[in-house]
């Protein structure tokens, strides 16, 4: 190994995401890692107790940069009524899914095998996509598009409703020629029973 120079948590992270788009989460190990930026494999375990940590680290970091970041655009911007805000959110997030699933299948295979082996990072993550919602939620009852219901619950409740369109575990149904006839019976049903009603 010729390049023992101290380097950055994120320095490994990036190079870690460009060797497992290379070869795929189930054959990259940290020596590839290692290898690529040309130190020992311990120099890794300084920053990474594991191969697992490192694929949490990065599988967490995408997670917040293409999928979180783009969504809280929307939940903090002012473009359009809460309604087509929330519609647009839920709509963004499913497209994300189906983007990375399709064009960018090593990423989302990690974020898939993390999703069933790290608990605590996507609940986490959960819990921030679900603050979005309730972002929304809470303008649109301040605004008088939605009914005075419990702000919290109701976000999860709708973040859960759609979970058949975005969660991983389902991406081999997302080709279906009925997906989008589905989510907006969903859609539908959803807003029947957060909207306020007309004055």
């Amino acid at each position: 190994m010729s390049n023992e120079l101290p380097l950055s948590k994120e320095q490994i992270m990036d190079t870690a995401e460009q060797v497992l788009r290379r070869f795929g989460p189930d054959k990259t190990s940290v020596l590839d890692v290692a290898r690529a930026l040309q130190v020992s494999h311990g120099t890794l375990y300084r920053h990474f107790s594991s191969k697992a940590a490192l694929r949490e680290a990065v599988t967490e970091r995408w997670l917040t940069r293409s999928i979180a970041a783009p969504l809280a655009d929307i939940a903090n911007g002012t473009d359009g009524s809460y309604t087509e805000r929330l519609k647009l959110w839920l709509k963004t997030l499913i497209g994300c899914k189906r983007t990375y699933a399709s064009e960018d299948p090593e990423m989302f295979a990690m974020y898939a095998a993390v999703t069933e082996a790290a608990a605590e990072i996507i609940e986490a993550h959960i819990d921030h996509l679900i603050g979005q919602i309730h972002t929304i939620f809470e303008g649109g009852i301040r605004a008088g598009e939605f009914k005075a219901l419990e702000p919290k619950e109701a976000s999860r409740a709708i973040f859960l409703a759609f979970l058949h369109f975005h969660h991983p575990a389902h991406f081999r149904q997302w080709t279906n020629e009925r997906i989008d006839a589905d989510f907006d019976a969903v859609w539908q049903l959803i807003l029947d029973g957060i909207a306020a009603p007309s004055k």
